[in-house]
Order: structure tokens, then C-alpha cells, then sequence
């Protein structure tokens, strides 16, 4: 019977316990995908849900902003206008939240091992990033939207044509944002086909 010494046991062992722990988060992290990146990617995804949800829900409010504005009832599309601003800040705070995940899938990419899904992966963090940008583009049109609201509501200028320019370009960035954020879900769905998930 071979016997060993009490270094070469340990020595074993400590081995093997790395081998073991390496396998273990092999599998864990659904071969070859750092924790880090997965879990960011997941509290994005439903971050930026979030986004799309909350922006949607102004769409209607515009509309009635416009009707409103058309009407001459620039108080109560004042009023409304505020509350989408106020609103907004909603959406800003979501935007952080997303920055930081983004953050997090951007710091986790060099562990993908597969170059075209470690470009899937790119390719969604830009459009999150593109995303992003478009929320401060949304909350700016907001802003001057209410602006010019107020500017009209005083009698100090602000033309029924530069409200409803302005309605129609707060839509745009809502369209982007529902766009953007689409893209980044089919990115995601490449790098899943190509990691096998």
C-alpha cells in the first residue's frame, strides 16, 4: 500500500479543492459568464422596463397637455405639465440605477470568453448608454416644455405651434427610449443563442 506523506495530503487536497471550487463556479456562472455580468444584466433589464413604463405613461398626459393648450386652458396644462416634470425626476433617479448596472456589465465584459457573444453583450450596454442619454434628452424637452407653458399661461410669449412642437418631440424621445431599450433585450437575446442559454 502506498503511503503518503502528511504534506502531499495536504498538498492534495488543497488542489483538489480548487479544482472543485473552479468547477463549481464554472457551473454557477452558466459557462463561462461572470456573476457580476449576469446579475447587473437582470437588474437592468428591469430597470430599464421601469423606464420604458414610466415614459409610456406620459404619452397620454401630452396629449392632453396639447388638447388643453388648443383649448386655452393653459392652467390646467400647466398644472399637468409640472406634475410630468415632477414625474420625471422619477425617471432620472431609474436612470442612475441603470448608469450603475451598465457600469457593472461594462467592468464584467473581459470575462465573457466567447468574442461574438462578449459583442453581443457590447452592443447591449450601448444601447443602454444610448438609452440613457435619451432620458436626459426627455427630461430637458420636458423642461422647456413647461417653460413655454408658463410663458403662455403669463401672456409672455410661447406659440400654440412651439407646445405642440414641443409635445411631439418629448414623443420622439419616448419612441427612442422604447427603442433603445428593445434593442438592448434582442442583444441579449444573441448573447443567450450564442452562450448556449
Amino acid at each position: 500500500m502506498i503511503s503518503f506523506s502528511r504534506r502531499t495530503k495536504i498538498a492534495s487536497s488543497f488542489v483538489g479543492i480548487v479544482i472543485v471550487g473552479y468547477a463549481a463556479v464554472h457551473f454557477v456562472q452558466g459557462g463561462g459568464v461572470p456573476r457580476d455580468f449576469t446579475d447587473a444584466r437582470e437588474q437592468g433589464a428591469i430597470i430599464g422596463q421601469t423606464i420604458v413604463n414610466l415614459s409610456n405613461s406620459s404619452t397620454a398626459s401630452l396629449e392632453q397637455v396639447n388638447t388643453m393648450d388648443n383649448r386655452g386652458d393653459y392652467a390646467d396644462a400647466l398644472t399637468l405639465t409640472t406634475q410630468l416634470v415632477s414625474q420625471s425626476q422619477d425617471i432620472r433617479d431609474q436612470a442612475v440605477a441603470l448608469s450603475a448596472q451598465v457600469e457593472q456589465m461594462t467592468r464584467a465584459l473581459s470575462g465573457i470568453s466567447d468574442l461574438s457573444a462578449r459583442q453581443a453583450a457590447l452592443e447591449s450596454i450601448s444601447n443602454r448608454l444610448a438609452l440613457i442619454n435619451q432620458l436626459v434628452n426627455y427630461s430637458a424637452d420636458l423642461s422647456k416644455l413647461l417653460d413655454t407653458l408658463r410663458a403662455r399661461f403669463s401672456g409672455k410669449g410661447g406659440s400654440a405651434a412651439q407646445v405642440t412642437a414641443l409635445v411631439n418631440q418629448v414623443n420622439t424621445d419616448v419612441n427612442a427610449i422604447n427603442n433603445f431599450n428593445a434593442q438592448a433585450g434582442q442583444a441579449m437575446d444573441r448573447f443567450d443563442a450564442i452562450m448556449g442559454k
